[in-house]
């Protein structure tokens, strides 16, 4: 049943964005109930994933005969999307003895969770729900485990000596160069060192590569390198050539001298004394772990979600219908679609599920002053609130205890979650990461600010959201988003990372939630790792999270 995930999910149209990483899904089940009294249940669990509200088998375990605790050894492999909200349902089924299909199978109970929720806690355990969704004896407990990939990287250095002389009037100006050999015979460049003037003993700077792109993750891969001699009409001379692995080359990480005779073939033919034409060393070796998201997100990193909303005047009144706050009693407004799109991703990867929420441009009680910062629960000491339910709730009964004012900034509430992030950033560990989203109406007033508070955060394990609402012209709000350029303060000093993800909320007007929720959520796990990457910080080891956080079932 290997190619049953992948053929409903294409089928369906599930997945239409990159995978973020492929997780591996262990389960075990305890409790289960004896069929009769002659006979225990011969258990098999069924993995469904939900998509546009059909679930759909994806794969199942094996059939473990007359057991009431059974480990599957039956690994799920499925695709993660941190963008998405990905709904999995386990169905524990008693197999007949003398069939394995599941009409004649008796239902026991079943669990569902997202993915999200699995990997953000590594190990779930709930109780299986019975038909009438009554709750029984049995439990199931999933574990994941990322499916590690070829996201290290290697540093390497290498020097020469005693290379041939191609030049008459000085010596040879050697480069470097090293090809992965493909399956299909052809070859890709993989580096080309700096060219080491006049030198036929040269010491080439060190490089840092993917072992993707080295060596395509497989360690007796060919590796052919060049050796050069530059020439300024770029008819470069040709000195000689080797073979190697990266196997031979982790021989260097044990102390071992490693190096390669420089042979070029047409001296090695006319030529009887012969030897070579050079020896290139191995000067370095050195693996370098390349965290992952989930690497970060299963060592126990939190992700901390705030959003923010717009409270000025140009929103409408909320009291008339074509108000941009107006309160359906069917349909929710744009800004309340958004943060439920949004925040129903990220609170799976936060184990307190409570949310800070903010309102800026308002005249709030009890003086009436406008303020660019409040709790939109009006409780400034604990902004919390419950659940993304608990922001919707706060929202609508606020809105009729503020004045709609103005003007647009956002650089004071940047600067608030700003301030939180830098005392996470202190720690030097991995244990929470804060994503700011910023709901708002219009262009923002204070862009100078809000251009240096962004450069600010950009230091700090933090990334901003704006969702723009309404049918105002955002054209200014693209330049907050660095992939058209590099985001600059008003002083000239660059974004350290891109850590801004702008999008108009009427591009995905006809579009499902999770439409939006994929295209701003879509940078965020990059946006972690570059930043813990970055700072060299690496993920809790999971005993040290197991410790400071207790699994919730």
């Amino acid at each position: 049943m290997s190619n049953i995930y992948e053929s409903a999910a294409t089928t369906l149209g599930l997945f239409n964005s990159p995978c973020l990483t492929k997780v591996e899904l262990r389960v075990a089940c305890k409790g289960i109930s004896d069929r009769d009294a002659l006979s225990k249940p011969d258990p098999c669990v069924v993995l469904k994933m939900q998509s546009h509200g059909q679930w759909f088998e994806v794969d199942r375990t094996e059939v473990i005969r007359s057991s009431i605790i059974p480990v599957f050894s039956k690994v799920f492999t499925v695709d993660y999307y941190f963008e998405e909200v990905q709904r999995l349902r386990f169905e524990l089924h008693d197999i007949s003895s003398n069939h394995n299909g599941l009409k004649e199978a008796d239902f026991l109970g079943a669990m569902e969770c997202t993915l999200g929720q699995i990997v953000s806690q590594r190990k779930l355990s709930k109780s299986l729900l019975k038909q009438g969704n009554t709750t029984g004896k049995s439990s199931i407990t999933v574990t994941a485990e990322e499916l590690s990939g070829n996201d290290d990287y290697v540093e390497l250095a290498f020097s020469a000596k005693k290379l041939d002389d191609k030049d008459f009037f000085s010596k040879s100006d050697p480069f470097l160069e090293i090809f992965r050999v493909n399956d299909d015979g052809t070859a890709s460049l993989v580096h080309r060192t700096e060219t080491i003037m006049n030198n036929l003993s040269p010491v080439w700077k060190s490089f840092k590569v993917s072992l993707n792109t080295l060596c395509s993750g497989d360690h007796e891969r060919e590796l052919k390198c060049t050796v050069w001699d530059w020439d300024s009409n770029g008819k470069h001379d040709f000195i000689g050539e080797f073979q190697t692995t990266f196997k031979e080359m982790k021989s260097a990480m044990d102390g071992k001298l490693i190096q390669w005779e420089c042979i070029n073939p047409k001296y090695q033919v006319k030529k009887k004394n012969y030897r070579n034409s050079g020896m290139v060393i191995l000067t370095l070796c050195k693996i370098i772990k390349m965290h992952s998201f989930l690497d970060y997100i299963m060592g126990g990193c939190q992700i901390q979600f705030t959003v923010a909303i717009d409270f000025t005047a140009s929103n409408g009144d909320p009291r008339n219908s074509c108000s941009l706050h107006y309160i359906h009693p069917y349909q929710p407004n744009e800004y309340l679609k958004a943060l439920i799109a949004v925040g129903e991703i990220c609170q799976d990867y936060d184990s307190d599920k409570m949310f800070p929420a903010f309102g800026f441009g308002a005249q709030i009680p009890p003086d009436f002053k406008v303020s660019h910062d409040f709790a939109v629960n009006f409780d400034e000491d604990n902004p919390e609130c419950a659940g993304i339910q608990g922001v919707v709730e706060a929202y609508q009964n606020c809105l009729p205890k503020i004045q709609l004012y103005g003007p647009t900034n956002i650089a004071p509430i940047i600067q608030k979650v700003a301030d939180s992030a830098s005392e996470e950033m202190h720690t030097k560990e991995a244990m929470e990461y804060f994503i700011l989203l910023i709901l708002t109406d219009g262009v923002i007033t204070d862009m100078a600010d809000t251009r240096e508070a962004i450069v600010h955060a950009s230091h700090l394990p933090m990334s901003v959201i704006i969702v723009g609402i309404g049918s105002a012209d955002f054209s200014d709000m693209q330049m907050l988003d660095g992939d058209d350029g590099i985001l600059r303060s008003p002083k000239g000093e660059p974004v350290l990372r891109d850590i801004v993800q702008f999008v108009p909320f009427r591009n995905f007007k006809h579009a499902s939630p999770a439409a939006l929720a994929k295209s701003v959520l879509a940078e965020v796990p990059n946006q972690v790792v570059d930043y813990y990457n970055g700072k060299g910080i690496k993920p809790k080891c999971m005993s040290d999270y197991e410790t400071s956080r207790a699994f919730s079932p």
